[in-house]
Order: structure tokens, then C-alpha cells, then sequence
């Protein structure tokens, strides 16, 4: 069995993956997040084609269990690398966005690429929270992604900044937007090849028989994921749909709807350093409480969106700041805890299994929200009044998401 990483091998880790992370974030969501959405619905792509593309990067982590035995044949370094590829591979036809748009069956095959992408980002995902888990020093996560998710909030920022010009001047032009992202995933695989690795687990064979005796023997992990898939299961169900609605319904541009994302950015990277400072302090239950009860106030704000003037961006914008602010805070709780329940000699089995179960479980709702959006919005007379009711409903499921959570006082 090969020794722990040295003080020297962590520090030189924790400052790769800081360098890496805002390129390989950019990548991941450009090809995941808000612009497949504005993408897909250019193309006519209809509410449950949008439900569709916003659960791939969850269901397909799923894929991750098989991927959980050949951690104990491969190094995680290759894993990590392999699977950032094949999601550049995935992304070409996107960066080809224009003959996209000239294809008869243009929203099928933007599907299939987006799939694709998903897979590759999920190999690689396999690999890299225990690889980070081999960095970071158990008094200091929340610290530690506190910085690390402030680097990628910036960037994306600066992205979008960017992104909201363009297509202001150039609407529909998605494919160079597209183009900057797949760079970005390229300069990941050149950073993140250099990741020091923790053998400990190399020529350990890791059965997935063992992986689900965790979830039926381990009483904390099954309330950790009590919680976390319903904070996951109403967030991305609200995110991709609001920005439907602000497109379809209430008639944001292009531009306009990118300053939101721009505001949603900000959010994180103004408050993610101090969340983790607090995380690391007061613990995980007080930042979920507080949280999920905000958020469940801030989505319900979107009742009130109905109009595209300044106000009803300035307002859309606001929400979108509040809501990945509050976000950010439950994500570096929901990690801390992740990261405590994992054993550090070998991490991998817990993590993994914790994080598909949690995205999956979390993910995959989306599909569901928007066949139902799709056959209400048929049948009634009020489309704004569809998209209102569903974020009342949401509400009030994402205020009580944090209930599950209590035993992480």
C-alpha cells in the first residue's frame, strides 16, 4: 500500500486544482448550464427537450459506479484526463453551432452532443473529489472550496461579461461562445495531468457490492442524502425553467437573460469564501437551515417577474444573485459533510457513491417538471400563470429541504 501524499505533494495539489478549476468550470457550464438552454430554445426546442439536456449531467453519473472499479486498476490521474477528453470530444459539434442551426433534426443532435459531454465530465468527476479529498485537511474544507469555487465564480463572470456582448450585437451566434469553453476544457487536461496522487487505493479492488453496503449500513450518509436530493431535486428544476419563462414568456433578449447568469456568478463569488469560513465554524446545519429557507423565499420572488422593462431585469437579476448566493452556501455544507463522513485513507467507495446518488437522485426531476410544463402550458390560457405556480410549489419544497439535515448540528 503506497504512503499518504507528503505536506508538500497536498500544497502542490490543493494550488494545481485552484490553477485548473476556473478553466475546467468554464468548460463544464458552458456545455451543461445556462447557455445549452438559451441554445436549445433558438433551435425551438420545447420544454421537455430543456429537462432533458438539464438532467444529463446528473443521470449520467450513474456511470460513475462502473467507472468506481477502475480506480483500483487505473491511476485517478488517467481517469480525470480520459474523461475531460472525451467530453471535448462530445462538444465539436456545438462549436460548429451555424451548421447545427441549418440541420433538419438540429435539436436531436444538439441533445446527443450535450449527452455526450455529460458522459465525459462524469468519468472524469469520478476521479477528482477523491483526488481532492487527498489534498484537503479535515479543519479546513469549507476553506479550502471556499477559494477554490471563488476562482471559477470570477471567471465565469468574465465569461458571461463577454458572453452578454456578443450576442447583443451578434443574437443567436452561439458557436464562438461555444468555441471559448471547449479552449478552456482543453487547458484543463494540460493542468490538471500534473495532480499528485494518493496510491493508497490503486490496486485495491473496489466492487460495487461494497460501495452500496455503505448506503444500507451507514445511517448518516442515508440522511445526508435525504437532504441533498431535495435541495438538488426543486434547485435544478427551477434554474433551467425560469430562464424559459424570462425568454418565452415574459420576452428577455438574449443579452438580457446572460445578465442574469452574470448576477448569478456574482452571488457565489461574493459570499462562497465566507460560507466556508462559516462552515468551517458554526458546522453544516446552521448554513443548510438558513439556506434552504432563504432560497425558498428568493424562488418564490419569481412570481412577481412579468415584464421585460428595466425593472423586471433588474429584479430577474437580483433573484438570480440571491439564489446562487444562498446556493453556494448549501453546496460547501453539503460538501463539508460529504468530505467528514469519507474515511482519508480511501475515500473513493463514500464519495462517490454519495455524489451519484445525491446528483442522480436530484437530477433527473427535471425530466419529469418539464413534461408537465409541456402538457400544462397546452391546456391553459395562462402560460405565465403555469410557470408562477409551479415557483410557488417549488418554494415551499425547497424552504423545507433542510429538515432531512438536522443530525449535522
Amino acid at each position: 500500500m503506497t504512503q499518504a501524499l507528503s505536506a508538500s505533494e497536498r500544497a502542490r495539489g490543493r494550488r494545481l486544482a485552484i490553477a485548473s478549476h476556473p478553466a475546467g468550470m468554464t468548460f463544464y457550464m458552458v456545455f451543461t448550464q445556462q447557455l445549452p438552454t438559451l441554445a436549445l430554445v433558438h433551435l425551438g426546442a420545447g420544454e421537455a427537450a430543456v429537462g432533458l439536456q438539464t438532467a444529463f449531467i446528473f443521470g449520467f453519473q450513474l456511470l460513475q459506479l462502473p467507472v468506481l472499479r477502475a480506480v483500483g486498476r487505473f491511476r485517478k490521474q488517467r481517469i480525470l484526463v480520459l474523461g475531460q477528453a472525451l467530453a471535448l470530444l462530445g462538444a465539436l459539434p456545438l462549436v460548429a453551432f451555424p451548421r447545427l442551426e441549418g440541420e433538419e433534426r438540429a435539436v436531436p443532435l444538439a441533445l446527443a452532443s450535450f449527452a455526450l459531454v455529460a458522459v465525459g465530465l462524469n468519468v472524469s468527476q469520478t476521479a477528482w473529489f477523491p483526488m481532492l479529498r487527498g489534498y484537503v485537511e479535515p479543519d479546513a474544507i469549507g476553506r479550502f472550496f471556499g477559494v477554490l469555487r471563488s476562482g471559477w465564480h470570477l471567471a465565469l463572470i468574465l465569461y458571461y461579461v463577454a458572453a452578454q456582448a456578443w450576442l447583443g450585437a451578434h443574437p443567436g451566434a452561439f458557436g464562438p461562445l461555444f468555441l471559448l469553453g471547449w479552449l478552456c476544457g482543453a487547458l484543463r487536461i494540460a493542468l490538471v495531468a500534473r495532480l499528485p496522487e494518493q496510491g493508497a487505493e490503486l490496486r485495491e479492488r473496489i466492487r460495487l457490492r461494497d460501495a452500496w453496503l455503505l448506503l444500507r449500513h451507514h445511517s448518516d450518509l442515508r440522511r445526508y442524502l435525504a437532504g441533498s436530493i431535495a435541495f438538488r431535486a426543486v434547485f435544478w428544476s427551477v434554474v433551467p425553467f425560469a430562464l424559459v419563462m424570462l425568454e418565452r414568456e415574459v420576452g428577455f433578449s438574449h443579452a438580457a437573460i446572460l445578465s442574469t447568469s452574470v448576477a448569478w456568478y456574482a452571488g457565489g463569488l461574493l459570499t462562497v469564501y465566507a460560507w466556508g469560513r462559516w462552515v468551517d465554524r458554526f458546522g453544516a446545519y446552521p448554513i443548510f437551515r438558513a439556506t434552504a429557507l432563504g432560497m425558498g423565499l428568493v424562488i418564490l420572488a419569481l412570481v412577481a417577474v412579468d415584464a421585460p422593462g428595466t425593472a423586471g431585469r433588474i429584479g430577474a437579476a437580483g433573484i438570480f444573485f440571491a439564489l446562487y448566493a444562498l446556493a453556494s452556501g448549501f453546496g460547501v455544507a453539503d460538501t463539508q459533510v460529504l468530505f467528514r463522513l469519507a474515511p482519508p485513507e480511501a475515500p473513493t467507495r463514500l464519495i462517490v457513491v454519495g455524489q451519484v446518488l445525491s446528483h442522480v437522485g436530484g437530477g433527473l426531476p427535471p425530466i419529469a417538471v418539464g413534461l408537465v410544463l409541456d402538457a400544462a402550458l397546452a391546456e391553459s390560457e395562462s402560460r405565465l400563470g403555469v410557470y408562477h405556480a409551479f415557483f410557488a410549489v417549488a418554494a415551499l419544497l425547497q424552504a423545507l429541504a433542510f429538515l432531512p439535515l438536522r443530525r449535522f448540528r
